[in-house]
This record gives C-alpha cells, sequence and structure tokens, in this order.
C-alpha cells in the first residue's frame, strides 16, 4: 500500500497515540509512527510536542527511519533549539558512520539546521568530511560551507572552510569540483570584494578537465564560474573556446546558454581574421536554432538572449532568418519576439523574404501582432534603404484595406520614414489624408498632425485640416495639443496671411485655457519667439530636421556588454542588469567584457573605451544611462540675460504686444502687420517677474572704474605628460597636453615607438563628453614611425561632437589605433582651453545677470601662495580669455569683476579679491556664480592653474 493512508486520518488525541507509538520497540511500528509524524507535519499540524521522542528514534541503523527524523529535525530544530542540541551527539557519530550515505546524509542536514547554538558542534565533522575518501560526502561537505557561511561567515572564515574548498577545485572527482564552484560562487557573490575564485590558468585546465565528466548542473556551474575568468590573451581564450564548444551539442538548454555565455564573452579577444573566428561564428548558430524547437516557455528564455547575441554579433544568425518566421500556433509573446529578431536581422538580401512575410502577418485576427507587424515594415524601411519604395507601396495597400487599427499604425510609421527619407515619398500625403476621420488613437492622430504641419505648403487645404482638429482641443491628449500647436505655428511660417487667426486662436488656446505646464511654455516660447524676432522663429520652428537612426532601440553598447555576460539568466530576459531588479544584502556585481583585441573592434566606437582602460588612476568612465538626458538639461546653454540691457527701462512687459509688428519681413507689404488691432498680447503672467523689475543702483558704483585689462600674450599651455605609457599600448607611447590659440583649440601629441616594428594607419576618435569635443581632421602622421622614433603632431579639435555629461566634467575618453591595435586611454582637459573670445560681458548686464543668479549657486574658494598685484592677475587671466570688467579698492583690498564664457554658451561671473603690496599675504579670494554650478570648481582649477604657471 502507498504512503497516501498517512494524510487521511484526523483522529483527537492523535498526538498521544504517536508519543507511545514511537517509544515502541517494536522497529516497524516506530517507523510508521515517524511517518505519521512527518504527514502530519506536511498538512501544516503542530507536531513540536513530539520533539523529544523522534530525536530518539535516531539511534538506528535503517537509512529510511533516519532520512525521515531528520527531515523533522530541520524543520523543528529552530522553534526548539534548546531540544535540538540532544541531536548533536548523533550527528558527531553519523559523520564517522561507516555507510557513505548515512555521512553525507548527517553532514547535509547539519548544514540545513540554521541553529547557531549547533553550528559551532558541526565544524570538526564537517572538516573530517570535507577530506573523506568517499568523493559522495565531500561533495555533500562542499555546499554545506556555503551553507555554513550563510549562518555564519566569521566561523567560516577562522575555521579555515574556504581554503578547503579552494583546495577542493583540484579533487579528482567532477562532482566533487563542480559543488565547491558552485559554494565558492554562492559564497563570492555574497562577498562580492572577496577575491575567492582567484583563477589562473592551472585552475582553469582542472575545470575544463571536470566540465566532461560531471552532472549537467555541474557543468553550468562550472561553465559559469569560467565566464567570470579574463584570460591573459587571445591564445589562453582560444583553448579555452575550443573545449567548451562540444558543451553547445548539450540537452539541457541551460548547459547550452551557459555555453554560449562564455563563447560570447572570450570571442572579444579574438581576431576577426582568425579562422577559427569564422568556425566559431559557424558553430554558434545551430544550438541557438534547435532552443527554438522545445516548448514556448523556453523558445521565449531563448529568443530574449538571441535578441541580444543579435545586436552584439549579429552575423551568427545571419543566414537564420527562416527559423524566425512566426506560425500559426505560436503564443502571442513568442510571436512579437520573432518579429523584434527578424527586424534586426533583416538586410538587403533577405528583405524581400521578410517584408512578404511581414504582409503576411498584418492580415492576422491578432491586433497586437498586426500592429507590431506594420511597425515591423516601417522599421525595415528605414533600416534597408534599399527596401523603403516597396515598403511605402506595402504599406499604401496595407492603408487600402481601410482596418482602422492598421491604417493609424501605418500613418505612424510613414511619419518616421518622412524623416529618414525627406522629399523621396511625399507623393503619398494625399492618400494619408483621406483617412484623417478614422482616426482616433493619439499617437496617430499626432503623427497625421505632424505631417500636415511638416508639409503644409503641399497640401492646399491644410488649414481646414488643421483646423477640423482643433475644434476638440481641450479633449485631445497632451501629445496631440503639443503637435497641433507647432504644426499650426509652422503653418503660419509659411502661409502667415491665411492663417493669422488660427494661429492666434492657438495660442490663446495653448497658454490661457490650459492647465498643461508643458503646453503652456511651449506657447509662450512660440508667442514670444514670433512676436520679437520672426526670422529667428523661423529658423527655429522650421529648422532642418537631424536624419532618424536606423536602429531607436537597441540597448546602449555598455549594457549590452553587461548583459551578455549574463547571458541565461534573469537578467537576459528582463534585458535589465541584477542591479535593477535585485534587492537585499547580496552584493551586485557589474560584469563586463574583456578587453578587445585591435582587429576585433575598430575605433568606430569609442564608447567601448572603458574595457581597455587601466584600473585605479584613469577617470571614471562612462556614466549611467539614467544620468545622460537629465545631466545635458541642467547645462545652461545660452548667456544668461538675452537682448539690450534692462537697466535702463522699467515698463511692465506685460502689457507690451508682444507680436506687434514684428513679422512684417513674413507679411511682405501687409500694412497692418500682425501686430494690429485683432492680435491679442499673451497675459502679464506669462512673463517672469525678473525680466520686468528695474534693477536698482546697489553695485552700479562698482562699474564707474576703469577696466583694468592687461594685453593679450595667448593662453597658458601645461607642459606634456604621459597619457598612455608604453607598456600599456604595445610599444606605443603618447605624452600631449591641450592648447588655445586665437579662438581655436588644439591637442599637441607626442608620439614614440618603443617597440621593435614599424608603426603606421593610426587614427584617433573621441568619445562623447561634456563639451563636445572632437577632432577636426584626420590623425595626420606623414611617414611610418620607426622604432624610437618621434613625432610631434598638432591635431585640431572643435567642439561640435556628441555631447555627454562625464564624471569628472573635463574626462576625455580616447581611442588611438594603428597598424598593430586599438589603444584606449582617458586624460582630463583644463576648463581653460574652452574659454571663448568673447566672454567680456557689458557692465550692466553682469550687474544684472549677477543678481539674478541664485545665491546658491555662488562658490567660494582660496588661491595661495600666489604674490601678484591686481594688474599681473588681470593681464594673466586675460590672456586665458578671463576678462576684467571693472576693478575697486575696498578696505584697503582689490576687488576685481571678471567674466567668462564656455563654448556651450555657458557664462561664469567672478569676484576676486587681492590684497595689495604683501607678498606675505598671498591668499587670494576667488566667488564664483554660474547657472551651472558643476562647472564653478573646474573654473575654479583654471584661475589656479593659469595664476601659478
Amino acid at each position: 500500500m502507498t504512503d497516501s493512508k498517512y494524510f487521511t486520518t484526523t483522529k483527537k488525541g492523535e498526538i498521544f497515540e504517536l508519543k507511545a507509538e514511537l517509544n515502541s520497540d517494536k522497529k516497524e511500528k516506530k517507523k510508521e509512527a515517524v511517518k505519521k509524524v512527518i504527514a502530519s507535519m506536511t498538512v501544516g499540524k503542530d507536531v513540536s510536542a513530539l520533539f523529544p521522542d523522534v530525536v530518539n528514534c535516531m539511534q538506528t541503523d535503517n537509512l529510511e527511519l533516519k532520512k525521515l527524523v531528520y527531515l523533522y529535525l530541520m524543520n523543528y530544530a529552530k522553534s526548539q533549539p534548546d531540544m535540538a542540541i540532544m541531536a548533536v551527539n548523533t550527528f558527531v557519530k553519523d559523520c564517522e558512520d561507516p555507510n557513505p550515505l548515512i555521512r553525507a546524509l548527517a553532514v547535509r542536514t547539519m548544514g540545513c539546521i540554521r541553529v547557531d547554538k549547533i553550528t559551532e558542534y558541526l565544524c570538526e565533522p564537517l572538516r573530517k568530511c570535507l577530506k573523506d575518501e568517499d568523493p559522495y560526502v565531500r561533495k555533500t561537505a562542499a555546499v554545506c560551507v556555503a551553507k555554513l557561511h550563510d549562518i555564519n561567515a566569521q566561523l567560516v572564515e577562522d575555521q579555515g572552510f574556504l581554503d578547503t574548498l579552494k583546495d577542493l577545485i583540484s579533487d579528482s572527482n567532477p562532482m566533487v569540483v563542480a559543488n565547491a564552484v558552485a559554494a565558492l560562487s554562492e559564497i563570492a557573490e555574497s562577498h562580492p570584494s572577496s577575491n575567492l575564485l582567484d583563477l589562473n590558468p592551472q585552475s582553469i585546465n582542472k575545470l575544463l578537465t571536470a566540465l566532461n565528466e560531471c552532472t549537467e548542473w555541474g557543468q553550468i556551474f562550472i561553465l559559469d564560474c569560467l565566464a567570470n575568468y579574463t584570460p591573459k590573451d587571445d591564445r589562453e581564450a582560444q583553448s579555452i573556446c575550443e573545449r567548451v564548444t562540444p558543451r553547445l551539442s548539450h540537452a539541457n538548454s541551460a548547459v547550452v546558454l551557459s555555453a554560449v555565455k562564455v563563447l560570447m564573452k572570450f570571442m572579444e579577444m579574438l581576431s576577426k581574421d582568425l579562422d577559427y573566428y569564422g568556425t566559431l561564428l559557424k558553430k554558434l548558430a545551430p544550438p541557438l536554432v534547435t532552443l527554438l524547437s522545445a516548448e514556448p516557455e523556453l523558445q521565449y528564455v531563448a529568443l530574449r538572449n538571441i535578441n541580444l547575441i543579435v545586436q552584439k554579433r549579429p552575423e551568427i544568425l545571419k543566414h537564420e532568418m527562416k527559423v524566425f518566421f512566426v506560425k500559426y500556433n505560436d503564443p502571442i509573446y513568442v510571436k512579437l519576439e520573432k518579429l523584434d529578431i527578424m527586424i534586426r536581422l533583416a538586410s538587403q538580401a533577405n528583405i524581400a523574404q521578410v517584408l512578404a512575410e511581414l504582409k503576411e502577418y498584418a492580415t492576422e485576427v491578432d491586433v497586437d501582432f498586426v500592429r507590431k507587424a506594420v511597425r515591423a515594415i516601417g522599421r525595415c524601411a528605414i533600416k534597408v534603404e534599399q527596401s523603403a519604395e516597396r515598403c511605402v507601396s506595402t504599406l499604401l495597400d496595407l492603408i487600402q484595406t481601410k482596418v482602422n487599427y492598421v491604417v493609424q499604425e501605418a500613418i505612424v510609421v510613414i511619419k518616421d520614414i518622412f524623416r529618414k527619407y525627406p522629399n523621396k515619398y511625399e507623393s503619398v500625403i494625399a492618400t494619408l489624408c483621406e483617412n484623417l476621420d478614422s482616426l482616433d488613437e493619439p499617437e496617430a492622430r499626432a503623427a497625421m498632425i505632424w505631417i500636415v504641419g511638416e508639409y503644409a505648403e503641399r497640401i492646399d487645404n491644410a488649414d481646414e485640416l488643421l483646423e477640423s482638429f482643433l475644434e476638440g482641443f481641450h479633449d485631445e491628449s497632451t501629445q496631440v495639443q503639443l503637435q497641433l500647436l507647432t504644426a499650426i505655428v509652422k503653418l503660419f511660417l509659411k502661409k502667415p496671411t491665411e492663417t493669422q487667426e488660427l494661429v492666434q486662436q492657438v495660442l490663446s488656446l495653448a497658454t490661457q485655457d490650459s492647465d498643461n505646464p508643458d503646453l503652456r511654455d511651449r506657447g509662450y516660447i512660440y508667442w514670444r519667439l514670433l512676436s520679437t524676432d520672426p526670422v529667428a522663429a523661423k529658423e527655429v520652428v522650421l529648422a532642418e530636421k537631424p536624419l532618424i537612426s536606423e536602429e531607436t532601440d537597441l540597448i546602449e553598447p555598455t549594457l549590452l556588454d553587461e548583459l551578455i555576460c549574463y547571458i541565461g539568466t534573469l537578467a537576459s530576459v528582463y534585458h535589465k542588469p541584477p542591479s535593477a531588479f535585485v534587492e537585499g544584502g547580496r552584493g551586485v556585481v557589474h560584469k563586463s567584457l574583456p578587453p578587445r583585441t585591435a582587429s576585433s573592434e575598430s575605433t568606430e566606437s569609442p564608447e567601448t573605451a572603458p574595457a581597455g582602460a587601466p584600473p585605479g588612476e584613469q577617470p571614471d568612465v562612462i556614466p549611467t544611462q539614467g544620468d545622460l538626458l537629465g545631466d545635458l538639461l541642467n547645462l545652461d546653454l545660452g548667456p544668461p540675460v538675452s537682448g539690450p540691457p534692462l537697466a535702463t527701462t522699467s515698463v511692465q512687459m506685460g502689457a507690451v504686444d508682444l507680436l506687434g509688428g514684428g513679422l512684417d519681413s513674413l507679411m511682405g507689404d501687409e500694412p497692418e502687420g500682425i501686430g494690429g488691432p485683432n492680435f491679442v498680447a499673451p497675459p502679464a503672467a506669462a512673463v517672469p517677474a525678473s525680466l520686468g523689475a528695474p534693477i536698482g543702483s546697489g553695485l552700479s558704483d562698482l562699474f564707474d572704474l576703469t577696466s583694468g585689462v592687461g594685453t593679450l600674450s595667448g593662453s597658458y599651455v601645461a607642459p606634456k605628460a604621459v597619457w598612455l605609457p608604453a607598456m600599456k599600448a604595445k610599444g606605443l607611447e603618447i605624452s600631449g597636453t591641450f592648447t588655445r590659440q586665437v579662438g581655436s583649440i588644439s591637442m599637441d601629441l607626442q608620439l614614440t615607438n618603443k617597440a621593435l616594428q614599424v608603426m603606421t594607419d593610426f587614427a584617433i576618435q573621441f568619445n562623447r563628453n561634456s563639451f563636445g569635443l572632437a577632432p577636426a581632421a584626420p590623425l595626420q602622421v606623414h611617414a611610418p614611425l620607426s622604432p624610437n622614433q618621434t613625432v610631434e603632431i598638432s591635431l585640431p579639435l572643435n567642439t561640435v561632437g556628441s555631447v555627454m555629461k562625464m564624471e569628472p566634467l573635463n574626462n576625455l575618453q580616447v581611442a588611438v589605433k594603428n597598424n598593430i591595435d586599438v589603444f584606449y586611454f582617458s586624460t582630463l582637459y583644463p576648463l581653460h582651453i574652452l574659454f571663448v573670445e568673447d566672454g567680456k560681458m557689458d557692465r550692466q548686464m553682469f550687474l544684472a545677470t549677477w543678481k539674478d543668479i541664485p545665491n546658491e549657486n555662488e562658490a567660494q574658494f582660496q588661491i595661495r601662495d600666489c604674490p601678484l598685484n591686481a594688474e599681473a592677475v588681470s593681464s594673466k587671466l586675460q590672456s586665458s580669455n578671463i576678462f576684467t570688467i571693472a576693478k575697486r579698492n575696498v578696505e584697503g583690498q582689490d576687488m576685481l569683476y571678471q567674466s567668462l564664457k564656455l563654448t556651450n554658451g555657458i557664462w561664469v561671473l567672478a569676484e576676486l579679491r587681492i590684497q595689495p603690496g604683501n607678498p606675505s599675504f598671498t591668499v587670494l579670494q576667488l566667488s564664483l556664480k554660474c547657472r551651472a554650478p558643476e562647472v564653478s570648481q573646474h573654473v575654479y582649477q583654471a584661475y589656479e592653474t593659469i595664476l601659478k604657471n
């Protein structure tokens, strides 16, 4: 009979009966009683009262009975720690039992009893079991160390168990090795700073030997451990890859993904020119394809991982497009994921196949899937230029079906196609306009409005179309309202005479009747632009738009590299690093791919510089993804007060007709202009108080003095420093400094070849940085650089590169390539190379701006040991584009008031206090005010550098 009978009894007084049975002399009765106890425990009854009686049953040779008692002990030891001590002697005795199964059972159970009082008794038996002659006992003991470490880490370290565990990595039995690796990995995860898994080529060799013989879960532990190792060179990486490759044909999908992770990581170190690299790419495809024949849940996990792999190395699966075609019985989550990968793999070679498939999907019944398919056609058009025409005609065919949601999605993607290929497919606009009435989704309405506004000059009744949207303005979503406002302003700038009332109407709706701050602000900005400078309004609103990029949804490169290191884990399914979803005390280690070799990575992606940058002395590398936009928004990208000096008037600006006559240039000879009687000014509330307020005379006496201005003598240049030592760049040593002369910035480089071979084919690239510094010309090394030869080069720079806030602000990451390799280094540039020549602010403007910048933005600094008088200081600073606006003497101290402007338009105002004629007291007090206070520290460093050199 089965054991199910034990779960059916619910008698009263059962505990008393069980107590009697447990103390019976008959072995069979005892065993039955323990089974009943375990059954009651399993269904949730409290049988803790029987603890002493069950513990007495431990003294038996029967393995089955022993297992049941140990099970009971694990459950109740925590609630009865004092009683659990009674069992310790039996544990210790069982650890020396001749039967290895009982020895292992005892050590396993002791590890599971999480009671502090018992753990100290556990140490001796555990030490013996770790050195047991039977591998089954050793492998169980290895896992027990990890459990004990979780309860009492200090005890494990003091008893030297970690060293014993490290020794087990060299064990002759593969399962013992796998468990030792698993235990060490577990401990290392909770203590990221400890260097427990200190892997070297010898230990790696032992792990690879064990890999072939242990169970599938053992293989996963070993492969995950290998993935954390960084080979010393490409030969070692290749050797490891060769020995891991057979795991790709394993039946267990987790083993396959762990092997893929190791190979993807070590491929970074292999040169693309190697034959082996090509072979490896071919070997990676079949196992990934095989994973897609599993059940849907496994397919989904595989597809999420494949999505990452395709973004990193699309060449692996470029010939396998067909396996990602959707099957009729695929669940929706699998369909959508396959669709995503199809677009990533789309190329000129397979686009016809892909488009035919996508068109088929667009006629399915599943609405979500159809929408995604239509969007995918648009993404293909943007990605593969040659296919754009076919994609547009496919989209037009779909619009003709008149299926509402298909039409809406098609309009959204056509908008993006217009952005990618301007002046190419605008002939379809008429067809789009026919479907205006059927649009009811915000995104589709906004897209259509954008198209009408952008191509207003091609659409005869553009004003009527936009007016029809305006009727229900307040019922529209914010997205549509913002788009409508911009579209009508565009229309007005293109056809001013016909749309005057329309623009007046939308501006008053946006500014007076709306409670959305974004909409209101945009309305006021347009209103002021139109009223003050119509030409500027045209330049801003009708500016040429940048083309949209091919893949807007690619994962950011540093995050992608980290996720590749987590293939086969939850992070690869969520597409988020573990730190984003793992809570609690376990330290999450940020992983990254090993440094690339020369031929496996061109200088085209300096974002990857961090991998090769030496640790320690280099500045931090790339800030987290979230920082980028917020930090750019914090930068003050314009002069603080624009227009003429405000000190002279105290007119209440709200009462002025802001649009009065300002648009004559657009209106031609229209005599009324737009400032006529029918055009109303924005309300007074729109104008910031600070603009309308008159400026008092508190500081005005400062500016009655002559300005202490010196003569121009060229900006200070720091001596060259070694940026890239030869030992880190295979014999190439790079030294350099930065200079600014007559408005142009350059990087003065000295390249020295300390290798034994000739160096040629030099190129340079900068990563995105805080001020958009970028090379203005290629790196010109006219002759090959022979061994022991040095060459001096001046590389012109500009500030029109991509901007990303760095930490520290003046950090610059550089990639230099030659015929040998690609090398990365970071350096800090002095901020004064960014001080522009027109940084001298008007006195009244200085006064107004100083007051306007909040006091919390003021920073105070001291410059010590600088025995210069006011004239010398002023002259020295002016040569580096820090301009003295005024000078005065207060209580025997010279006060200099100065301004400077950075290349991105940020103004910095300074007050410098000097004690004249007293060389012993040489402390200069510097106060800086700026709308972007993060700049102040670096400006102070520039002051100190210039004045002390």
